[in-house]
């Protein structure tokens, strides 16, 4: 007896990234002020419904393999919101999410609530450092739930997220990071893009 293959792939997810501009090559100036070869902007990518379902589909489909089926998805604002509500439709599950208060701390907000003993998966449009992704658990276990994973479109750390818990991504991505004063793209002349500019404009 065969099983059949997920149909789904990296590469697949890759491509469809490229082609809605959700993933640029070039050169970039963060928010942090280093400069980068690589850029995700996955808002591109979850306004396709059509995109983001078969996605979102797969995850859920990982998840569930590895036993990990929680009862609620928490996806933090603004990145993880829409992910969050697709991965918690795929699973059928309630889906909700964080924001920061006027402090700049993550909490949930409009009635959301999280009870003792539940079980979350944190959702995630892309993982970068796992920093926020580390607040939202701490959060969540604060408030008596467990952690059992993060589900992303995109790991930019290619697994080297510092959490202690699993990390599910559908796609790695590595992105260099430089330094403006020991950049080689500066180096070599290449126009730097600050992300928001349009998109044409960041292809090298």
């Amino acid at each position: 007896m065969t099983t059949s293959q997920p149909t789904f792939t990296p590469e697949t997810l890759e491509q469809q990234l490229l082609q809605e501009d959700a993933l640029l090559r070039g050169h970039f100036r963060l928010s942090s002020g280093l400069h980068s070869d690589t850029y995700v902007q996955c808002a591109r990518f979850l306004r396709r419904p059509d995109l983001a379902a078969p996605a979102a589909a797969e995850l859920a489909r990982q998840l569930r393999e590895a036993g990990l089926v929680p009862d609620v998805v928490v996806g933090p604002a603004m990145g993880g919101v829409v992910m969050g509500y697709e991965l918690a439709r795929q699973l059928g599950v309630p889906g909700i999410f964080t924001e920061r208060d006027d402090a700049g701390q993550m909490t949930l907000r409009r009635g959301f609530i999280v009870e003792p003993g539940q079980k979350i998966v944190i959702a995630e449009d892309v993982v970068t450092t796992g920093k926020s992704t580390n607040e939202v658990a701490r959060l969540l276990q604060g408030l008596g739930a467990k952690v059992l994973a993060v589900a992303s479109l995109i790991d930019r750390t290619s697994g080297q997220a510092d959490l202690s818990f699993p990390n599910f991504a559908l796609l790695p991505v590595t992105a260099a990071t430089y330094a403006p004063a020991d950049c080689p793209l500066c180096r070599a002349s290449l126009p730097v893009v600050k992300p928001g500019s349009r998109p044409e404009k960041a292809f090298s």
